[in-house]
């Protein structure tokens, strides 16, 4: 997960793959339907781009403007491989449709697309793109563990099956937002998985992800009008993602999981959720690329294309690609390319894409010190704020390095500015946020955020905008995460216990309603009985309930306790053969029984 570290100095990340080739070569042909004419005035944007030199092997044509219906007649044809037979697949908003290719192209061909439509970019229907030719994939490696110490990680009788990190609150909430802490620490030490915490550091959920992944990016968001829980989960190595983006109900139930387009697989650093239902990744596709123009670099080096991409859920169709090889040139960067031989150059890393108001896409590449703004339609970059091709004047205590989690909101964009790399620009990494003056080009600072004592992180790290103007940062490689009012005060601080760490911090107002059953247990000492009672995930539950009984068909109330945190512990009268609890809401109705028990 270490992306600011050189890369060149990590072990070898690479496999080489074998290029595939195409075999038979043949024409598509798609009939043109009655809206041919209306076809050939509307413009339509493709992707991927004409002129366009990043494309992948496994890459699928997309067409955005008109009904699928709509395309006519289209043909495909690769410099190597030949002419392409295909299908085409309709978008879920009817407003698009790709052209899926039988075969894969040759890495290197230039593919000629010929239509009867109005390609943007294009010059009578007719455009080309390069494919470029991949250097392997990324390997996947085990992921680190924090150092233990006492206290790391919550153990819990009645779900001893749990043991997420630990959180403790060093500054008690004061004025905060309302709402819990949505965190997914990266370290274990011996679980990896999403976490919701309340406001004073306890557990509410915790879910584990499969054996040697972990999970980042973990938030409420809104999907088909419903609040969801997403997050991404899968292997890291050198700071980059290889996985899928995950969507749960209010009920911790899976509702779909979204995948990388074009035969690449997410990466860890952004699944956003947009409020046409669609979803917004990143991916990295490493290629052979000519880094000639930068200091020790060569015509052959291994170069990784930092890519977003927005994701037609119900279809897993990609409705926009943009490549930042296609946009911003290497020179751009302030990261040197490596000087041993296999490693790749992370000359952009991009770690976080949202959508503006206005439509455009805002992307932030730490290694540019720069965020974009691009146009949704052709990928066309409309601004550059910071970092060497900026078109902003930076005004005073403005400039940022190694930034993450940049955020448009109106004329204001929020962004954590981590300011070390190495090296150390900054002496403390910081939230800032600036007000932007697109008409004349200025940036001036609004307002920023220091942690007291100060924090230097070197990675990672995010700023979330409160509903009562406050700002919850996550202090990335820190362990830390503080809430902050309008002026700048801290009104809530905690860390893990141990040196662990989570790539973004939120807080949400967050209602579950697990589908699973309470879980309880009880424990016999010195002929004392005391009961434990908790439920994974639910945070309506005001009071428990303890049934007992000689047997598990004949429970009584023989006990009761006001609810407490994860897990609550009430003393028994005396022992039980069996018991079960029982979860009240705060005017006494049941929300859920678990299983009979037997004390132990």
């Amino acid at each position: 997960m270490f992306a600011s570290r050189p890369l060149r100095h990590r072990s070898r990340l690479w496999l080489f793959a074998a290029l595939i080739g195409a075999a038979i070569a043949v024409v598509l042909i798609v009939p043109w339907s009655s809206g041919s004419s209306r076809a050939a005035a509307t413009p339509v944007n493709v992707f991927p781009i004409p002129g366009g030199r990043v494309a992948a092997p496994a890459t699928q044509l997309t067409f955005r403007g008109l009904p699928a219906a709509d395309l006519g007649t289209i043909t495909v044809t690769g410099s190597k491989s030949g002419a392409h037979t295909g299908r085409v697949l309709s978008d879920s908003d009817g407003r698009g449709g790709s052209f899926i290719p039988t075969k894969a192209f040759d890495p290197g061909e230039q593919v000629t697309v010929r239509t009867g439509l109005d390609i943007v970019g294009a010059t009578n229907g007719a455009y080309s793109f390069t494919v470029a030719t991949p250097a392997g994939a990324i390997r996947a490696a085990a992921p680190q563990r924090a150092p233990r110490v006492g206290g790391d990680v919550d153990h819990f009788v009645s779900a001893p099956q749990l043991m997420p990190a630990a959180l403790t609150v060093t500054r008690q909430p004061s004025h905060t937002a309302p709402g819990d802490l949505f965190v997914a620490p990266q370290a274990g030490p011996v679980q990896y998985g999403p976490e919701i915490l309340g406001p004073y550091g306890g557990l509410i959920w915790f879910k584990t992800v499969p054996k040697n992944e972990s999970a980042t990016d973990f938030r409420e968001q809104s999907y088909q009008g419903k609040p969801v829980l997403t997050w991404w989960q899968g292997t890291v190595n050198g700071g980059i993602g290889t996985g899928d983006d995950e969507i749960y109900n209010s009920s911790y139930q899976p509702v779909a999981t979204v995948h990388a387009g074009n035969g690449l697989r997410a990466d860890l650093h952004e699944f956003e959720l947009t409020s046409q239902n669609t979803a917004l990744v990143t991916a990295y596709y490493p290629v052979h690329w000519d880094a000639s123009s930068v200091k020790h670099g060569t015509k052959g080096e291994i170069v990784l294309d930092a890519v977003a991409q927005e994701i037609d859920i119900p279809t897993g169709l990609v409705l926009y690609q943009w490549d930042s090889l296609d946009h911003v040139p290497l020179t751009a960067s302030y990261q040197p390319a490596p000087t041993t031989g296999g490693h790749p150059y992370d000359y952009f890393h991009i770690n976080a894409i949202s959508q503006a108001a206005d439509g455009s896409i805002v992307v932030s590449a730490r290694n540019t010190w720069s965020v974009y703004d691009l146009s949704h339609q052709t990928g066309a970059i409309n601004w550059i704020l910071g970092g060497r091709q900026t078109t902003f004047k930076m005004g005073p205590n403005t400039a940022f390095a190694f930034q993450h989690d940049a955020r448009l909101s109106g004329s204001q964009i929020t962004i954590f500015d981590d300011g070390a790399g190495p090296p150390i620009v900054h002496k403390r990494s910081r939230g800032i946020t600036l007000r932007l003056d697109t008409v004349h080009k200025t940036a001036t600072l609004v307002l920023q955020d220091e942690h007291q004592p100060g924090l230097l992180a070197e990675y990672e790290g995010s700023i979330q905008p409160l509903s009562n103007g406050d700002a919850l940062l996550g202090w990335g490689e820190q362990p830390f995460m503080t809430e902050f009012n309008s002026k700048g005060r801290p009104v809530f601080d905690a860390r893990f216990v141990d040196l662990n760490s989570t790539y973004r911090a939120f807080r949400f107002a967050w209602t579950g309603t697990p589908s699973t059953k309470p879980s309880a247990a009880e424990v016999v000492k010195g002929g004392k009985a005391t009961a434990y009672a908790s439920w994974n995930g639910a945070n309506t539950v005001a009071r428990w309930r303890i049934l007992g009984g000689s047997s598990a068909t004949s429970l009584k109330p023989v006990a009761g306790g006001a609810h407490a945190a994860f897990e609550t512990a009430v003393r028994l009268p005396h022992p039980e053969t069996y018991i079960a609890a029982q979860a009240l809401d705060a005017h006494g109705k049941v929300l859920g029984t678990s299983a009979p028990v037997k004390a132990s």
